[in-house]
């Protein structure tokens, strides 16, 4: 019941950002036009949307399989590498320079956008995307967000690591839980306390900012609503204690690899190159 409460609380408040957005950013008569060319553009989504659920269905479905790699086969353990990385930079660690600065009103700014925001960065470009007049845009965005998850559960399989407030505990304090205590329900459900490196939170934030910007003529004022929210997300996840200043380099690299590979190429432009690849090994091949 609590996490079915933290679900409705979280799907009503999306759901209002996500109505208001698209009525101010998109605007009806767009969406209204896009809604009725569904039929073509639900074709056009198809190919990227599997790639996606592919990714997301493998990862749930292997979990345990994933698992024994990371901790029994190639996983490194490269936490205190991080720790004393950081230290050695700044002296002190980042988490903590930025939680010396907490307040109540602090806490809750950086926890809403942690859960509700970041949750509305990730929907909204799907909306604002397939409203426009091409859907090449929308393609973007899903084989950006394929790639994200793909090269994230690479490196979450090839490295461990604890966050923050798993290490520091005497120095870091578990803001997210502390102000929002019932998220932990639904985290506990999404996350791993060894996936924090690199963040996935910073890449798909940055990646949504990015493509925002390469379509700033279409929708100018999400590029800065998005560009406000990601910064958002990448300083909340160290201000509550989630990840490391190094997760957050990570994911930003991870995001402009993603969003090069996003723009540059599409599936169906992969799928023809590995068909014409193939054919072509066929013919050279003796009979």
């Amino acid at each position: 019941m609590a996490l079915e409460g933290v679900i409705r609380e979280l799907a009503l408040i999306v759901g209002t950002m996500l109505v208001v957005a698209t009525l101010v950013i998109v605007g009806p008569d767009r969406f209204i036009h896009a809604a009725r060319g569904f039929r073509w553009r639900a074709r056009a989504m198809a190919l990227p949307l599997a790639a996606l659920g592919s990714v997301l269905f493998f990862r749930w479905w292997n979990q345990d399989l994933i698992h024994w790699l990371q901790f029994r086969v190639v996983g490194r353990e490269i936490t205190s590498q991080i720790e004393k990385f950081e230290g050695e930079l700044f002296g002190q660690n980042p988490v903590v320079i930025l939680q010396a600065l907490e307040t109540d009103l602090l806490s809750s700014f950086f926890v809403f956008i942690y859960i509700h925001g970041y949750a509305f960065l990730l929907l909204f470009p799907f909306i604002a995307y397939f409203s426009l007049r091409r859907m090449d845009r929308f393609s973007s965005l899903v084989l950006a967000f394929t790639v994200n998850y793909a090269l994230g559960l690479l490196f979450y399989t090839l490295f461990i690591a604890y966050g923050p407030r798993n290490i520091l505990a005497i120095e870091v304090i578990p803001v997210l839980y502390e102000a929002h205590p019932q998220s932990r329900f639904l985290t506990n459900e999404v996350n791993q306390n060894t996936n924090v490196f690199p963040s996935l939170h910073t890449s798909l934030s940055v990646t949504v900012f990015l493509l925002a910007w390469v379509t700033r003529d279409e929708y100018p004022l999400w590029t800065i609503l998005s560009g406000f929210l990601a910064l958002g997300v990448m300083v909340a996840t160290m201000y509550l204690g989630i990840h490391w200043f190094s997760d957050v380099v990570a994911g930003t690299i991870l995001a402009v690899i993603s969003v090069y590979v996003g723009v540059n190429y599409s599936l169906e432009g992969l799928r023809h190159s590995l068909v014409t690849f193939l054919r072509a090994h066929r013919r050279r091949s003796p009979q």
